[in-house]
């Protein structure tokens, strides 16, 4: 996918792409928090961009086919929205934080990633740890679907 830099960031942020996760992703600057180290992991992730998804990632984590996973899986999966639940710690100051957030997908099927990330910060540097997959975040039956289709959520996915 190509992205215009003054076009809104895939993270949500409501801020332009250049002035988001653009440096992170083109390695001008580091990430400062945990937060917005998710934030341009995920749009690393809708753009395919599997070097920083891997140099992003703790390197006690890395693995020998971290790179083919991260393929099959870009491949496979069309992600469509991201949204932010709760950071503990993770700022500036930290060396840890944590990181919730809930990620949409449409392919194969429309569905929700709920995870809550785990990051160090490492030499001045943000890492991915892991995640704990939560339990999916379903809206009562007459509120808005999670998906964004607009419809209720008893109408698309109740």
């Amino acid at each position: 996918m190509a992205f215009e830099d003054d076009a809104s960031c895939l993270c949500g942020s409501n801020r332009s792409y250049s002035n988001c996760c653009q440096p992170y992703l083109l390695n001008a600057t580091v990430a400062p928090t945990a937060e917005a180290l998710m934030r341009s992991r995920y749009v690393a992730y809708c753009k395919g961009n599997v070097d920083y998804l891997v140099a992003t990632r703790h390197p006690s984590k890395r693995k020998f086919d971290d790179r083919i996973n991260l393929v099959k899986s870009i491949k496979a999966t069309v992600w469509e929205s991201l949204s932010v639940i709760a950071t503990h710690q993770g700022r500036k100051s930290d060396t840890t934080g944590y990181v919730e957030f809930m990620a949409v997908y449409s392919q194969p099927e429309w569905g929700q990633l709920h995870e809550r990330s785990k990051f160090l910060k490492d030499e001045g540097r943000w890492f991915y740890v892991d995640g704990e997959i939560l339990s999916p975040i379903l809206p009562k039956r007459s509120q808005p679907c999670w998906c964004g289709s607009g419809k209720k959520f008893k109408r698309c996915h109740g």
